[in-house]
């Protein structure tokens, strides 16, 4: 029998801020993110959100506190291998218009100098995982319907087999039918692989569908965190009910 994983924390922050130009973004943010789970990280336009995932990716440094991404600080050097151990989506699918699905899918395989049989049967794994056809492989991005592109950027986060993927609100540009049903794939496969996922988001009724862990970014911090359906049952700040009144 398999023994269940440790429910150690992906990533762990501490007392961390940061300041953009003369400004503090960020402040005394203490917060530990859950393994293997959907963490949705949701708050106003501008109260930090995707700097906290640039926190994580290095992009950025803290100007105080400290970061560990599983159980390790973020390096000084070589990042970019580092980066390689994340999977990372963003708002539009992010795909090179002059390589094909394939090629898009497998470019960081090939920096990483895998063979050719691995790529191939690794991408045609991901295909199936994502209900795409594989002859649209061939195609280039712009051949592809919008949903098919988010699906496809969804596959190359996901072609390294990184330990933790980073979504800054991935499916936000897609309409609204193909959302939907991005969305409820999406969390089958969470729920199946248990990806340990953070999830940024401007929508309180996709936080609510596919995160398992809740974060309310206000005020240049966090002002609450927990269980996704605890936050919601009981909020401890005007910030949060204001978000959570879109969900009525």
């Amino acid at each position: 029998m398999e023994s269940e994983p440790t429910q150690h924390p992906c990533i762990e922050l501490r007392n961390v801020g940061i300041v953009l130009g003369d400004q503090w973004i960020l402040r005394e943010v203490d917060l530990d993110i859950p393994n293997y789970q959907c963490t949705g990280i949701v708050g106003a336009s501008g109260s930090g959100k995707t700097t906290l995932l640039q926190l994580v990716l290095g992009i950025h440094r803290p100007n105080e506190g400290s970061i560990l991404v599983q159980g390790q600080p973020i390096p000084e050097d070589n990042l970019e291998r580092f980066r390689r151990g994340i999977g990372y989506a963003v708002q539009s699918a992010g795909l090179f218009p002059h390589m094909t699905i394939f090629r898009n899918i497998g470019l960081m395989a090939r920096l990483e100098k895998w063979d050719s049989a691995r790529i191939d049967n690794r991408i045609q794994h991901l295909f199936e995982l994502m209900d795409l056809p594989l002859e649209l492989g061939d195609r280039y991005p712009y051949e592809l319907s919008s949903g098919q592109q988010h699906r496809a950027g969804l596959c190359r986060a996901m072609m390294l087999e990184p330990s933790m993927f980073l979504l800054d609100e991935p499916f936000s540009t897609i309409d609204p039918v193909t959302r939907r049903e991005i969305q409820l794939h999406f969390k089958r496969i969470q729920a199946q692989l248990q990806l340990s996922t953070l999830l940024v988001t401007h929508d309180m009724a996709e936080a609510r569908l596919l995160s398992d862990y809740l974060v309310v970014i206000g005020n240049h911090g966090v002002v609450q965190h927990g269980p996704t359906e605890e936050v919601i049952k009981n909020p401890e700040s005007e910030i949060v009910q204001a978000l959570l009144a879109t969900l009525e």
